[in-house]
């Protein structure tokens, strides 16, 4: 049985499950279940780059991790979509950054919405640019009206 239930008559379910034998934690959820008509959204990798192709932050978790966001936020706002309608997080950090500085923005951005995403998180040893410090995609899941 999912722990909260998101049904919209004619225009999709979404389900959010934390079985028991899994770690529970505020800031994931274990695994989520999309059924009927939705729009999925895919936004590919995101750095801190701004709209002129300048890498923000050089050196800055926290910076890089808020540019990041921003660029997440323009990209579902083209797609129709929202924060609010993020299901899966990949982010891949460089190694030696701290996870929990990039967390602390991350929580900032997310707020109090109830059921947080599914989240991946990857050490690389490097991205496409060697200021590139964390690098985000996201899975978004809209109803349709």
């Amino acid at each position: 049985m999912a722990e909260h239930t998101e049904a919209i008559p004619a225009r999709g379910l979404i389900e959010y499950f934390n079985p028991e034998p899994l770690h529970k934690n505020p800031a994931f959820t274990q695994v989520i279940s999309v059924s009927g008509p939705v729009k999925t959204v895919y936004v590919g990798g995101q750095n801190a780059v701004d709209a002129q192709g300048n890498i923000v932050g050089k050196g800055d978790i926290k910076a890089q991790v808020q540019q990041v966001l921003a660029n997440l936020r323009e990209a579902l706002a083209a797609a129709g979509a929202g924060p609010e309608y993020i299901i899966k997080w990949n982010i891949y950090l460089t190694q030696g950054q701290s996870v929990h500085e990039g967390l602390a923005v991350f929580q900032q951005f997310w707020g109090n919405h109830p059921n947080p995403p599914a989240i991946t998180m990857l050490y690389v040893s490097g991205l496409a640019n060697l200021d590139f410090l964390l690098e985000m995609e996201a899975i978004a899941v809209v109803p349709l009206a």
